[in-house]
């Protein structure tokens, strides 16, 4: 039960470390070199598709790896996915403060409606993003780690 546990973790985590990964360094990137208006529109519908899921995918990486740090307490890798959560913790904490109001904001923005700043804020949402990737990235490694 608890080696079901550790791949269903590691997936679900992997799978949201991509996610995030692939929109911090592909999909941003493509929106901010298209034309006219399609960046911005395009960043504001990802907001609020990614927006809807994202919560679940952070809270179920977290629940799943706090679930495998108590099964697997007297398991070698323990202190490895203990620390792993911490740190899912902390993307979490860092979403909420940080990258949730942003998002909030820019997921309604349009052409008509955007504030003066919009670059502004979708710069800071892209500067906070880069560092929670890297949270959760070290994360997903110490998952990894803890099964070798």
């Amino acid at each position: 039960m608890l080696h079901a546990l550790e791949i269903i973790t590691i997936v679900v985590t992997g799978l949201m470390v991509g996610v995030e990964f692939a929109v911090a360094f592909v999909l941003n990137p493509i929106f901010n070199a298209l034309p006219g208006d399609s960046g911005q529109l395009g960043r504001a519908h990802g907001g609020r598709m990614l927006g809807a899921v994202m919560p679940f995918w952070y809270i179920g990486s977290l629940v799943l790896s706090a679930l495998w740090a108590i099964a697997g307490w007297h398991h070698r890798g323990a202190g490895l996915v203990v620390i792993a959560a911490a740190l899912l913790i902390l993307s979490v904490i860092m979403s909420l403060l940080l990258l949730v109001p942003i998002n909030n904001r820019s997921k309604t923005w349009t052409p008509e409606n955007r504030p003066e700043d919009w670059k502004q804020q979708a710069n800071r949402w892209d500067r906070y993003h880069y560092l929670r990737v890297a949270v959760i990235i070290a994360a997903f490694a110490l998952l990894a780690a803890a099964l070798a």
